[in-house]
């Protein structure tokens, strides 16, 4: 494969030193699947400050982002360990009053970052009529021009960068995802800069066979970075299942505010990159993940 003018990629810690900034409100995605890990691991390694972190349902990547001091403020509708309890880092953050919190439905953060994606200010719906949510985060009210129905102005956010990771990309940074995309889409579209990690870089002629595959066409990429298990511990549809054990021993560790950081600084700050991280891993660990995988009918 010929990388040509348009060429997206480039190494990581080069991605996110130029396109994630302190103090910028950063997308993340990722929908129990393709939540991108090593990308935060290097937000963390690179020490960023004062991040505002959004996305609808969100999960120990935020964790452990808030417990490394990355962030000032979080805007979500759920955050936790998924199927197995409460994000501690962000607890404990949440009840000294450490970070910000902005607090929405999953279904009015996916309006928002629709909204943010379409380039309006803002989009109708018939929910956050009623309850604390409206009153607390300046919903408004608008009447249908057509009906005089009463609903809801749900504003748009159109993060500065957003985080993403797929399972394929071409040199120009044309993204294909395959299985459950969540937010992810109109989270990167409603962005202004995007940075995606993937597990594989093929030729554009292979992106071109399976064109409905494509969900961000290159010309709204940032940079590409290929990082194969860049989303572990959760999982790739094609490539690996998620990592269950991972999930439950950060709840462990989770709880310990001083484990925790000894953990951020002995397996993110002080190893160079994320495949040093994993190489910390058992092999057979990582074989039964791939041996777990879910085969989505991915073009070869």
């Amino acid at each position: 494969m010929t990388a040509g003018p348009g060429c997206k990629l480039m190494a990581l810690d080069e991605a996110v030193r130029r396109h994630v900034h302190d103090g910028d409100t950063v997308f993340v995605g990722g929908f129990g699947q393709c939540i991108p890990f090593a990308s935060a691991h290097e937000v963390v390694r690179q020490g960023r400050r004062d991040l505002v972190l959004c996305r609808s349902g969100a999960d120990i990547l935020f964790d452990l982002l808030i417990a490394a001091g990355c962030v000032r403020r979080v805007i979500f509708g759920y955050l936790g360990n998924p199927g197995v309890g409460l994000a501690h880092a962000f607890r404990r953050a949440a009840e000294a009053g450490a970070i910000e919190i902005e607090d929405w439905t999953n279904f009015a953060m996916v309006l928002r970052l629709h909204a943010g994606a379409l380039g309006v200010p803002f989009l109708p719906a018939a929910t956050l009529l009623a309850g604390d949510i409206r009153a607390a985060c300046g919903v408004r009210e608008v009447n249908c021009p057509f009906t005089g129905e009463r609903l809801a102005a749900i504003p748009a956010l159109r993060p500065d960068v957003a985080l993403i990771h797929a399972q394929r990309a071409d040199a120009d940074g044309n993204l294909q995802l395959f299985g459950l995309p969540g937010d992810s889409v109109d989270g990167a579209m409603a962005s202004e800069r995007i940075i995606a990690t993937v597990e594989e870089i093929v030729s554009r002629e292979a992106i071109r066979a399976v064109p409905d595959r494509t969900i961000v066409p290159g010309f709204r990429v940032s940079a590409v970075s290929h990082v194969p298990w860049g989303a572990w511990p959760s999982y790739v549809d094609g490539y690996y299942g998620r990592d269950d054990d991972a999930y439950v021993a950060w709840d462990r560790l989770a709880r310990s505010p001083e484990r925790l950081s000894t953990w951020i600084d002995a397996e993110i700050r002080n190893v160079p990159d994320f495949a040093a991280h994993l190489a910390r891993l058992a092999p057979e660990r990582l074989a039964r993940l791939r041996e777990a995988r879910r085969e989505v009918g991915a073009a070869s």
